[in-house]
């Protein structure tokens, strides 16, 4: 009973110094995504919008990769996925599909229609963090203006790494540890129209922000455990999935946190631990349920 007690109390403490804010006008659209019959997904890992506003959701399910209209009906899942663990996913500036797989240490770029572009990684675990071409399980990326990309990764390696558009390796930044430009667990990057660089350095509980050169700028500790980032520009505003407290936030660009979405729970417009999250053009949400297997979306009131 009192180590029970003292576990309560250290995760009453822990909430108690994260930010907290009104709650967002949002409502759940119940039962959106119109699988077709006896299908389902598995875990959801990944969410994105594409210029149509359609929805891309990425799962470990026997359907790895589904696009969806934003009404929720069902356009098309990917005959095959060569992967083992799908993670992230984005669809880059050209309209391309980007997956980042876990357990087999890749990042791959894919046409709509599922057909292999690029492939980046070795195949196995990178034996050293200065491993130019090999990822140890890499978890999301983001793009520059320009088309290139940046991959966190991730859970091994603790780095974001830099490549041109072509997958041609740059630089990188990051070494394992707790100090100001340190990771530990580099789960997802986005950058804003200033082009700072936001990093989820999930186990150290904090937000690190950068310069595109890696220089170390800021770092918000009070927002939660942030997994997922997604910077909208129309609101100068990021989105983020505060995966253990089981909420969504909007934060600003100077770190203060404006609205919440969510809480805890297995009903419509509850969440157990949101992996990554997506804005479309109208302002929608949408939320990769990790443990409710489904993809939530959540509109304006």
């Amino acid at each position: 009973m009192k180590r029970l007690t003292l576990l309560i109390a250290s995760y009453v403490c822990l909430c108690g110094q994260i930010q907290t804010a009104p709650p967002l006008p949002y409502r759940v659209v119940e039962g959106w995504a119109q699988l077709p019959a006896g299908w389902n997904f598995g875990e959801v890992t990944g969410v994105d919008i594409d210029r149509d506003d359609n929805v891309w959701v990425f799962s470990d399910g026997p359907h790895p990769v589904i696009q969806f209209d934003k009404s929720g009906r069902f356009l098309q899942a990917w005959p095959e996925f060569l992967g083992q663990k799908p993670h992230g996913l984005r669809v880059g500036p050209d309209g391309n599909i980007w997956t980042v797989d876990l357990e087999s240490h890749r990042v791959m770029k894919w046409t709509p229609e599922g057909r292999m572009l690029m492939i980046l990684g070795t195949g196995s675990a990178a034996g050293s963090n200065e491993a130019k071409y090999a990822f140890d399980r890499p978890s999301s990326l983001t793009f520059l203006p320009n088309g290139d990309f940046l991959v966190a990764d991730g859970y091994g390696n603790s780095r974001v790494v830099h490549f041109t558009k072509d997958g041609e390796y740059v630089g990188q930044w990051g070494t394992k540890g707790s100090g100001d430009g340190e990771f530990d667990l580099v789960h997802d990057v986005a950058i804003d129209s200033r082009g700072r660089v936001y990093v989820a350095d999930r186990r150290n509980q904090r937000v690190q922000i950068f310069d595109q050169q890696g220089r170390f700028l800021d770092k918000w500790t009070d927002l939660g455990v942030i997994q997922g980032l997604y910077y909208v520009e129309r609101e100068d505003a990021l989105y983020m999935t505060d995966g253990p407290n089981s909420r969504i936030i909007r934060v600003d660009t100077g770190g203060q946190v404006t609205g919440v979405l969510g809480g805890f729970g297995k009903i419509p417009g509850k969440l157990d631990i949101p992996h990554f999250v997506a804005v479309d053009s109208e302002g929608s949400i949408y939320s990769a349920d990790f443990r409710n297997w489904r993809i939530d979306k959540f509109v304006k009131q």
